[in-house]
């Protein structure tokens, strides 16, 4: 884990920095925020999302001089968080840090107490970032086409593997089945760190890592990287070719965003999409965060909106296809 992270971890609540104290704050028309913002990550401490929202968290404290207190809700695939926020005031104190695994796995539980279009305010989307497809030395492929053509070879005899049951790593997998034609056989694990260890002792032929867990193994020659899961190359891989120069079309990220309750003042959305957009300029946040292999895009409330839409949407169908359900 980086040092910076590591450091912000020590407190669940992200105050304001002594440096920050001597420059002027920042509030919006009517002084929000007047107390502490609460943002809510709903994955325990210390993953992905918990992580940048920590990261964001402090920069917006140091911009207005309110504390973000990040305040984990795991469990039930982001339930617990999602409805936590449908349910608060909807007055800018309560924001939400989410993830494409948020949006997609809401496709497998029926009868939700909530909908992302119509009782979320979209904020920004954050960063995105790439999985790096992996597969182990022995396997006699270098490539995405080359690794379409053995699996159309011998359907069935790939195994890949996953952190679970319905995360973007399992639907990297199924929907690269999809595009491509072929039969893999997916292998949920209980966590992320066995699937590296099987994957280098070659019990499993194909999975996809972020660039942080992929870049060590890459680098010391354990397993090959054949490509990035995004539309484009990725600035932290520039030499893997994207999946969708063999499959257009083919794209999946691992993102984190800003949510608000539906029907928080516009105004207050604007100001927090701002002051996002201008945490994400800070230098000092900007190289830790691209270190990590994220991409920073502080897209807009609209922009971000419509993305969410195509997520939930997208994945949705790639779910019903594959007749994945939650365990």
């Amino acid at each position: 884990m980086h040092p910076f992270f590591s450091a912000v971890l020590l407190s669940g609540c992200i105050g304001l920095p002594l440096t920050a104290m001597a420059q002027a704050v920042i509030r919006a028309p009517g002084g929000y925020p007047e107390r502490p913002v609460r943002m809510l990550v709903p994955f325990v401490a210390g993953g992905g999302t918990d992580l940048v929202a920590r990261g964001v968290a402090q920069k917006l404290a140091e911009r207005t001089g309110q504390q973000f207190v990040v305040d984990n809700r795991p469990g039930a695939g982001g339930r617990i968080a999602m409805e936590t926020t449908k349910s608060a005031a909807p007055d800018g104190y309560t924001i939400t840090m989410i993830s494409g695994t948020t949006t997609a796995s809401s496709n497998l539980h029926k009868n939700l107490p909530y909908d992302f279009a119509r009782d979320f305010a979209p904020i920004s989307q954050v960063t995105e970032q790439p999985y790096v497809v992996l597969v182990p030395n022995a396997l006699p492929v270098k490539s995405v086409p080359e690794l379409i053509a053995l699996a159309k070879a011998k359907p069935g005899a790939l195994n890949y593997g996953s952190s679970g049951t319905g995360g973007m790593q399992h639907l990297s997998g199924t929907l690269l089945s999809q595009k491509a034609g072929i039969s893999m056989v997916h292998i949920p694990f209980k966590g992320g760190g066995q699937v590296i260890v099987d994957l280098v002792a070659g019990q499993i032929q194909l999975a996809f890592l972020n660039p942080l867990g992929a870049r060590p193994h890459i680098t010391a020659g354990r397993v090959r990287g054949i490509a990035v899961t995004t539309r484009q190359r990725a600035q932290a891989f520039p030499s893997l070719p994207a999946v969708a120069e063999t499959l257009p079309g083919f794209h999946v990220s691992n993102w984190y965003g800003l949510v608000a309750p539906a029907k928080t003042p516009q105004q207050t959305i604007q100001f927090l999409y701002k002051n996002v957009v201008a945490a994400l300029a800070d230098a000092d946040l900007r190289e830790r965060l691209e270190k990590e292999g994220s991409e920073l895009l502080g897209s807009s409330p609209k922009e971000f909106g419509a993305h969410i839409v195509n997520e939930v949407q997208m994945w949705g169908r790639v779910i019903r296809e594959a007749g994945i359900q939650a365990n």
